[in-house]
């Protein structure tokens, strides 16, 4: 059993990235390879076996081509106004949920050590990635994440940073600086990544950090244009493609499940919708999954992007869909009789009421698709794949409990995953996209192979 572990200097250093890279070329190796990260914190989650986990982990183990599963990110913390919701092997830990942060990370160390414990039984090499910056001193005492993951896994670090951002030396120096002496040994690498500069400017400062360290940088990975979605919706940020349908993703402050809409910026040209003036001249307005749907609904009134979204369901040629907690919004009322989320009158653009419930749902779910008129017409009769993670039971008028529902110009769906379908993207904007993750997934260990010091890697790898 072997494990290889990449933290970062800060957070958006590119670790998750770097991850399912790693992931992907140890694969080609011929090793039987697991992604792990103890605990992430994201609103993007997949559901797998047994229950939830972070997309970046399900990301990872596409890449190294094993079935994405729960122990792979056995804590995940789904943030909520003022706290989060902590998922442990998937499901949803109430009693953890309600304890102060800082009170949660014995409880849970259990948890992780086991499942830890149990992939390095189970595969060759375990590839873990870290949190933050394993040098946030004032949370050191709290780790269950990094360093400590790190010395149970008996795994060497590559430590990556965002030379982008500059400051790169410093940051790699100070986090080194900042380490117990124990943790500073299991420091094998610096990887200077989202390189784009000249690198004739960058000696002879790896050769300075060596000196004053005694770990070489070995790595210098550039800035990859990459089909994978951001780990965190906050950070999404599509460019305009000319000659693309415009498709507005309203993007409220509890979005969730953003990760989904990655393959479509193949094929439209995606907008982030935060204000009412971002809806003009989008052909489809989505609403996207929602963590807090009352408090979402709050935001788009006070924005006036209530008033718009219901404006644009009336213009000629513009489609609005709702995906889950869009959906919920789009009908006519929430009832929340169990203080699960919060009540509200919705938009009145689908004949649909929410009710919250204390349990929520999570399932993978396989299905066709009826048979639409006039502007959903091209969806009927596809045969789907998604995936459900809800606390609403969403009735209609018949007192039926639909999955999929559409008036006129205006439909949802409660399945996530849909738009990853490109049957689906066709129907619904009459093409397909170009690449697919496996492309993505083999950029990226290319990029490890012309860019890191392999020999390096294949020598992490072998036995703790």
């Amino acid at each position: 059993m072997s494990a290889v572990m990449v933290q970062g200097c800060t957070s958006w250093a590119g670790k998750s990235l770097l991850t399912t890279a790693l992931c992907r070329w140890y694969a080609r190796q011929g090793l039987k390879v697991a992604p792990f990260k103890a605990q992430n914190m994201s609103n993007n989650a997949r559901v797998v076996d047994g229950g939830e986990i972070g997309v970046a982990q399900w990301l990872q183990a596409r890449a190294a081509g094993v079935e994405p599963e729960v122990r792979m990110n056995p804590v995940l913390l789904k943030p909520e106004a003022g706290t989060s919701q902590v998922v442990r092997l998937g499901r949803v830990d109430a009693e953890l949920s309600r304890r102060p942060w800082r009170d949660r990370s014995e409880a849970l160390w259990p948890t992780v050590e086991n499942a830890l414990a149990e992939l390095l039984d189970e595969y060759d090499l375990v590839v873990i990635e870290g949190a933050g910056s394993p040098a946030e001193i004032n949370l050191a005492a709290n780790d269950i994440v990094n360093m400590r993951v790190a010395e149970r896994a008996g795994a060497p670090v590559l430590l990556a940073v965002d030379i982008d951002r500059g400051g790169a030396f410093a940051h790699l120096y100070g986090t080194w600086a900042l380490l117990p002496p124990q943790h500073r040994r299991r420091v094998r690498g610096f990887v200077l990544n989202r390189f784009r500069g000249d690198a004739s400017l960058l000696p002879p400062g790896p050769e300075q950090l060596e000196r004053l360290t005694g770990v070489p940088t070995v790595g210098v990975v550039p800035m990859v244009r990459h089909d994978l979605p951001d780990e965190d919706g906050a950070a999404l940020r599509a460019p305009a493609r000319g000659g693309l349908p415009p498709v507005a993703v309203v993007r409220y402050p509890a979005a969730s499940n953003l990760d989904e809409f990655a393959l479509l910026e193949q094929v439209a040209d995606v907008r982030w919708a935060t204000a009412p003036w971002q809806l003009d001249g989008a052909g489809l307005v989505v609403l996207p999954g929602s963590k807090h749907v009352s408090s979402d609904l709050a935001w788009l009134r006070s924005t006036g992007l209530f008033a718009a979204v219901r404006e644009a369901a009336g213009k000629p040629g513009v489609r609005v869909l709702g995906v889950c907690g869009g959906l919920q919004l789009l009908g006519r009322r929430l009832e929340d009789p169990h203080g699960v989320d919060g009540a509200g009158e919705g938009m009145g653009l689908l004949p649909l009421t929410t009710t919250f419930e204390r349990r929520k749902l999570v399932r993978r779910r396989a299905l066709t698709l009826p048979s639409f008129d006039g502007p959903w017409a091209g969806l009927s009769g596809l045969a789907v794949d998604g995936y459900e993670i809800r606390q609403g039971r969403t009735t209609a008028d018949d007192g039926s409990e639909p999955l999929i529902v559409s008036d006129g110009a205006v439909a949802g769906w409660y399945l996530h995953g849909m738009f990853e379908d490109p049957a689906v993207l066709e129907a619904l904007l009459g093409s397909r996209p170009a690449r697919t993750l496996d492309d993505t997934f083999e950029l990226l260990a290319d990029v490890v192979d012309a860019h890191i010091d392999t020999g390096m890697l294949r020598s992490l790898a072998g036995p703790s």
